[in-house]
């Protein structure tokens, strides 16, 4: 967006050794990017979402997004803000989860760990056993989470397993889930997801059902139906979701759909890993133009040495590509 003469040759040349180093010291995040995605980025000035996230994992090391990134953590934090919709109850934590009372395996519970994703176990009527989730649960907790994607939140967390109740979710006749992206309080767009039909749709920052695609149910016949109980499920969770991100710069907030109502699942720091696609090019564009990174955690703290005069040169940047998008949503 920004036009490269705006900046001052100085501001320019630091931002090009910046994009040297970055792209020297981070190769296989830099192929990685590349073979996903189909372009080679500028980590140091990002321009495009995708960039974006990629700065994210290679210069912004908010402490916060390590304890949104643990889900045992996140969901004190979650229970600190204003959002009144529950979370899931955790009935056991722990280290060791041999430690799991087997009575407690017996009831309809999900098995997790906290420091990853996609490491989940459902369990109804006492299957699997608890033999079965105690080796399983004692693999996962041996994994070291994030590094091949660079999500170095991942990295700090002590991994630990837990216990969770089960919800009864609305998949096959609502959703499952609502995924809320929202820039710095304001929401950009939502996604509502039915895993049990493998389906989806997307959603605008006011709960209006909007065209495309996404990389998770890429098919057109994947779409989700529309109906008045979804557009219901998917408002709740827009309305909530700024309540939970806070002044964050950009997080993705994620919702349980369940008989009962909405429950508060997670905020995805890196949503996607950083290479989600979506087939409507309005949905990443808006995000562009909503995620304002000197409204991030780098940005807004002080800088001594080099690092200074890189963040001096970003800012720049970015009081330029604001000035720009003003300019054009006047037009």
């Amino acid at each position: 967006m920004t036009n490269p003469a705006a900046l001052s040759a100085k501001h320019r040349a630091v931002l090009a050794g910046a994009r040297l180093l970055f792209s020297l010291r981070h190769p296989l995040l830099m192929a990685r990017f590349v073979r996903r995605l189909g372009y080679l980025p500028n980590p140091a000035a990002p321009a495009s979402y995708h960039e974006r996230l990629l700065w994210r994992k290679i210069v912004d090391r908010n402490p916060l997004f390590v304890t949104l990134t643990d889900k045992l953590a996140a969901k004190a934090y979650i229970g600190e803000t204003r959002t009144t919709l529950p979370q899931p109850a955790t009935l056991w934590s722990g280290r060791d989860p041999a430690n799991i009372p087997q009575d407690l395996l017996a009831r309809d519970v999900v098995v997790k760990v906290n420091h990853g994703w996609t490491m989940n176990l459902f369990l109804s009527g006492g299957l699997p056993d608890h033999t079965t989730v105690v080796r399983k649960a004692g693999r996962w907790l041996t994994k070291r989470f994030g590094r091949r994607d660079g999500e170095w939140a991942y990295q700090p967390i002590k991994p630990a397993v837990f216990v969770e109740e089960r919800l009864r979710l609305r998949g096959g006749s609502i959703a499952t889930d609502v995924k809320v992206y929202v820039c710095g309080g304001r929401v950009c767009h939502a996604w509502a997801e039915d895993k049990l039909a493998d389906r989806s749709h997307l959603f605008d920052r006011d709960g209006t059902p909007l065209s495309g695609r996404d990389s998770d149910y890429p098919r057109e016949d994947q779409s989700l139906t529309v109906s008045a109980s979804l557009v219901d499920c998917v408002r709740e969770a827009i309305a909530a979701a700024p309540l939970i991100a806070g002044d964050l710069d950009y997080v993705r907030v994620d919702f349980l759909v369940s008989d009962t109502g909405l429950f508060v699942g997670e905020v995805a720091v890196y949503p996607g890993a950083g290479y989600g696609t979506w087939t409507n090019p309005a949905i990443a564009k808006e995000i562009e133009r909503c995620w304002r990174l000197d409204q991030s955690h780098y940005l807004r703290r002080r800088h001594t040495g080099l690092s200074r005069f890189y963040a001096e040169a970003l800012l720049a940047k970015c009081a330029i590509d604001i000035e720009i998008s003003g300019s054009q949503s006047r037009r």
